[in-house]
């Protein structure tokens, strides 16, 4: 006893509180060990770690031969995980420069070397395994058909940029603009109806429905503008003022807006007996691009002089002159979800949408689309802009707004895709080119509708919608 509380080395006074009761062993058919004399008694248990497979937790660091250091540099990053950072910069051969911890000390890593098992997906987390990671899966692109649905010919349509000969009314009806006539064709029937004829010195430019979509407005070469209405195609008015051709119109709630190759805008009231009521005067060149904003407070105008000009009913002078765009602006699109938004895009020598915020005049973002910019609309289903291109691609490209990343990227046409319009539902564009063609693509969702109430008894009967 007294030998082996010599060999514990234990501190003065407390020899005398140690008792050491050594059980003898029971167990003689084992033999005993040969050299008893250098038996060692421990409380410690020293567990076997071979099979532990502890470098799958990131808690050992393989030797590399090209870092140098690899090692102090892991030391100093695991005791900053332990301790802190201010562990390694007060400690020697820390330099002075604390390391930020590494997040992943701990993470589990998948074990590769080991045999394939039909349960491994479900271990790791993959194919769904509820013990991976809680996360939300990538949102799936959102497919869009790269061939059209329909095609219809257009014989006489002309290759002019600076027409506008397509427009799809609120009542599914598209008005096409070709050569001397209008033609009417019923989305619902496949019905075509000639709307007019004009006369063989005169020409259509310019077509526009009224939002309630029974009233078509029409310009001509000559510089006029007729009203028509399309349930018994008779004229109703005839309304002159511009010198030369009538190429584009917009309408408000009560205003119609037309713009000529006289660089003026006129400002024609129905509800009067005057040609116009007012005269926009500001562009030097001719007038391809006009559009009424949403709430009728704002009218845009494009012009072949290169710029964008912004109206408002109050001033006979614009209010906001944009002159970033390098050429002509006929692509004009005011957006359904945010007010001031407006979207402008340029002719060749330009090829950009250009975004701007109308409340202050920036220019909030300017993408280069490699082409000629012809028309632009948005959707009012989802927060999406197509835009549809000349020279030299002739593209339809989807844009998602604000990121601009491309949604699709469709051809087809020959020539420049000229003509564009939206159908009611806002799923489905038309579009139009020197080709001769129009052709019909399914680009956009339908609208969302809200989620049924479902603790209500009244639901369950059924629930009528009002259209």
């Amino acid at each position: 006893m007294d030998s082996i509380r010599s060999r514990l080395n234990l501190p003065a006074g407390m020899e005398a509180s140690l008792h050491l009761d050594l059980i003898p062993t029971r167990f003689s058919a084992i033999p005993k060990t040969p050299s008893p004399s250098k038996t060692t008694y421990s409380d410690r248990f020293i567990p076997c770690r071979s099979s532990s497979r502890l470098q799958h937790f990131a808690l050992v660091e393989k030797s590399s031969p090209v870092k140098e250091g690899g090692n102090e540099a892991y030391a100093r990053l695991l005791k900053a995980e332990l301790f802190g950072p201010d562990s390694v910069s007060s400690s020697p051969g820390g330099q002075g420069s604390p390391i930020s911890p590494n997040k992943n000390l701990f993470r589990f890593k998948t074990d590769h070397s080991a045999p394939s098992s039909p349960f491994s997906g479900v271990a790791s987390g993959q194919d769904g395994g509820i013990l991976g990671d809680v996360s939300t899966p990538p949102k799936v692109p959102r497919k869009v058909p790269k061939t059209p649905h329909k095609v219809l010919d257009a014989p006489s349509l002309q290759d002019d940029f600076y027409l506008n000969l397509v427009d799809w009314s609120s009542q599914n009806v598209l008005a096409v603009g070709l050569g001397t006539c209008v033609y009417l064709w019923s989305a619902s029937t496949s019905k075509v109806t000639k709307l007019c004829d004009l006369s063989p010195r005169d020409s259509v430019c310019a077509v526009q429905w009224t939002r309630e979509g029974s009233y078509l407005a029409v310009g001509t070469s000559l510089g006029d503008v007729q009203i028509w209405d399309a349930t018994c195609c008779k004229r109703i008015r005839n309304m002159g003022g511009h010198q030369t051709r009538t190429g584009v119109l917009s309408w408000s709630s009560c205003i119609l807006s037309s713009g000529s190759r006289d660089k003026n805008i006129l400002q024609h009231d129905l509800r009067v007996s005057n040609d116009f009521i007012s005269k926009l005067v500001g562009h030097r060149s001719e007038v391809c691009g006009l559009k009424w904003s949403h709430d009728d407070r704002e009218l845009s105008s494009g012009g072949n002089d290169n710029q964008l000009f912004v109206w408002n009913q109050r001033s006979p002078h614009p209010v906001l002159k944009l002159t970033e765009h390098t050429a002509a602006v006929k692509a004009i699109a005011w957006s359904p979800h945010q007010h001031g938004l407006l979207a402008s895009g340029g002719g060749t020598a330009d090829r950009c949408i250009r975004f701007w915020n109308t409340t202050n005049g920036n220019m909030l973002n300017c993408v280069d689309t490699g082409s000629q910019v012809c028309n632009l609309a948005w959707c009012k289903n989802v927060n999406e802009v197509v835009s549809t291109h000349g020279y030299s691609q002739n593209q339809i490209m989807v844009w998602k707004y604000p990121s601009m990343g491309k949604v699709a990227t469709l051809t087809g046409h020959t020539l420049r895709v000229l003509y564009l319009a939206i159908s009611p539902d806002g799923q489905t564009i038309v579009t139009g080119a020197g080709d001769e063609t129009l052709r019909f693509w399914n680009v956009f969702p339908s609208m969302k509708t809200p989620a049924p109430v479902r603790d209500s008894v009244v639901w369950s009967i059924g629930r009528t919608y009002i259209r």
